[in-house]
């Protein structure tokens, strides 16, 4: 009897639970929402925690190549690479941003909070 008390208030409701403006669905859109602001936090910090690691790898790996028991090849070259990878991994920010502008045609903000990027219109 319960059941069919229930099913019979369902198909009775004026709206759709995803219509409604605390439905189901709009549940569904915030919770995506804030998992793609979530990402994008977590990808900036994975970035600046790369870049540094970065660093100071390739600043080790140049101390060592200065340092007479070390006369193997490479350490210069692997310190030059890390302090490049540190410059592209601290600017990576702007190169998502400027990747986003660029495949919205132009609709995308940039700036240096994390938002959600809708394409078309």
């Amino acid at each position: 009897m319960g059941a069919a008390t229930a099913a019979v208030a369902l198909l009775v409701q004026a709206s759709a639970f995803a219509q409604s403006a605390n439905g189901i669905g709009a549940q569904v859109q915030s919770m995506a929402q804030e998992a793609s602001t979530t990402g994008g936090n977590v990808g900036s910090m994975a970035m600046y925690v790369a870049a540094l690691v970065c660093l100071i790898g390739g600043a080790w790996a140049l101390w060592q190549s200065r340092q007479p028991q070390n006369r193997e090849g490479g350490k210069v070259a692997m310190g030059l690479a890390g302090l490049v990878l540190c410059g592209l991994f601290a600017t990576g920010g702007v190169w998502i941003g400027k990747s986003a502008q660029t495949a919205s045609g132009g609709a995308a903000t940039v700036a240096g909070t994390n938002a959600m990027v809708t394409f078309g219109n």
